[in-house]
């Protein structure tokens, strides 16, 4: 039963929203999963979904889209999806599950609306890039 499953808290795993250019020189914006850790994070689940209203007060959402990764090694990052700057204005939530060992961990990181903006970009060092990064 789920009860009986210890959730230890997360650390050393983060999502970020980075900015690249591509050889068009346009930016391209990708939700990336990084690991911290000093062990292999394994059977790494996470879902995405975006929710929010538009200025008319009508509900909008996006599509919940699944990702798996078997794993991600200590200091590595995985590209989870693209995301198109036309949904920064909504919720962006990322629900992430993995195993390290036998321990099964499990967060939510949450992009609130409008945080994927310039203001906000900071240098994600281990990918060399600019982004939103959430801990």
């Amino acid at each position: 039963m789920k009860k009986d499953i210890p959730f230890l808290p997360v650390e050393g795993v983060q999502v970020a929203i980075v900015r690249t250019i591509n050889e068009l020189s346009a930016e391209a914006w990708h939700v990336t999963l990084i690991n911290r850790n000093a062990q292999t994070i394994t059977n790494v689940f996470v879902t995405s979904k975006g929710y929010g209203s538009l200025e008319s007060n009508a509900d909008q959402k996006t599509s919940t889209l699944r990702h798996f990764f078997p794993e991600v090694p200590p200091g590595g990052h995985v590209i989870v999806e693209p995301i198109m700057p036309e949904l920064f204005h909504l919720t962006n939530q990322y629900w992430v599950s993995y195993f390290i060992e036998n321990q099964v961990y499990d967060k939510k990181f949450i992009f609130v609306p409008d945080s994927i903006v310039p203001d906000n970009l900071i240098e994600i060092k281990p990918l060399g890039l600019v982004g939103v990064l959430h801990e």
